[in-house]
């Protein structure tokens, strides 16, 4: 019984490698990516209904197999009105990343500064260009790994050397650059859309482990549309839609929500939203989320219907989890700056 488990084990690890390669190490993602805007496109750093915002995302899939993989973000960005005039503004922003896959504990951490620079064309009309500079380390720790040369001949022995080369510790460190443009159509507090399209690892930084290894990270280009209009009174539709490119990795994510207005009396506002996403990797993406005036929170769970999951015998992906809170500052009379983004 033991055996046959431990069979399947390393079946569905091996499955698990090969289809990871195809991935083509793929960057981390949402499927709730409009919730993580400055991951997606640094133009949309600030651009929100408000002077400071804070984000929380997580998400945690394939828990059912032996290498799931986790990932964290948190992310602050504001409104800065330093420059003369009203028909223009900064957003400036930092975000932190950290992601973590399989029985090595695989990781990426990075931390950026994003900015971005608000044109209004209009009061209905916004163009944005953005930029990302930032730090990433990547590694992996070799002590939760076991080899075969730690095979006594009758069992496991971790005491045995494992053979390998490998510090106790592997890590390698580069900087991040990216670059973003947006363009914003805002009829009013409730009707508008957002076009853009972001890079990713512009610089194309080098991520060898070995010094003769000519490894580098490819760019990865983001093309994404956030769009919501007023149906009516109580009622308002959302439709997203992303695609990145990575290499060979190649995918696509659309959906869209419904947005229950439950309360509309100012300071105890209370929305629903209900909708429903796809991904073109085959998975289901139900969605959950709740505002009270302006705290937000999100939740999806992948259903997944791809090869790999039938062939491991599941539908589960992973769930998802974002949590969003906007301060909005009451500036003096003689302070205030006529802003269309509400």
């Amino acid at each position: 019984m033991k055996n046959g488990r431990r069979l399947t084990q390393i079946f569905i690890l091996a499955v698990c490698f090969f289809w990871g390669g195809a991935i083509h190490a793929q960057d981390l993602h949402y499927s709730q990516f409009y919730n993580s805007p400055q991951n997606i496109n640094p133009a949309l750093t600030g651009m929100f209904a408000g002077d400071h915002r804070f984000v929380a995302s997580l998400r945690d899939q394939w828990r059912f197999v032996p290498v799931p993989w986790f990932t964290f973000s948190g992310a602050y960005d504001r409104k800065l009105y330093v420059l003369k005039g009203d028909n223009h503004f900064i957003g400036a922003g930092a975000s932190l990343n950290h992601d973590r896959q399989g029985d090595s504990d695989l990781n990426l951490t990075s931390l950026s500064v994003n900015g971005a620079y608000h044109r209004l064309l209009t009061p209905k009309h916004i163009v944005s260009a953005g930029i990302t500079l930032g730090f990433a380390s990547r590694g992996f720790n070799t002590q939760t790994l076991t080899w075969d040369k730690q095979w006594d001949g009758d069992a496991y022995n971790g005491s045995l050397p494992s053979g390998e080369l490998f510090q106790n510790f592997e890590r390698i460190n580069f900087f991040e650059t990216g670059l973003g443009l947006n363009y914003r159509y805002q009829k009013d507090k409730r009707t508008f859309a957002d076009i853009g399209a972001g890079i990713l690892h512009l610089i194309k930084p080098r991520v060898a482990y070995y010094d003769n290894d000519k490894a580098v990270l490819p760019q990865r280009l983001s093309l994404s549309a956030v769009g919501q209009v007023k149906l009516i009174d109580m009622l308002d539709l959302q439709l997203h839609g992303l695609h990145q490119i990575q290499d060979k990795y190649n995918e696509t994510v659309i959906g869209g929500l419904f947005k229950i207005y439950i309360n509309q009396k100012r300071g105890k506002e209370y929305q629903l939203h209900a909708g429903l996403g796809y991904r073109t990797a085959g998975s289901y993406i139900p969605t959950v989320a709740v505002q009270i005036n302006n705290i937000y929170a999100g939740f999806s769970y992948d259903i997944d219907t791809n090869t790999y999951n039938q062939t491991v015998g599941s539908r589960r992906g992973g769930p998802e989890i974002h949590v969003r809170y906007i301060i909005a500052n009451v500036p003096k009379l003689r302070d205030v700056k006529v802003c269309p983004i509400y």
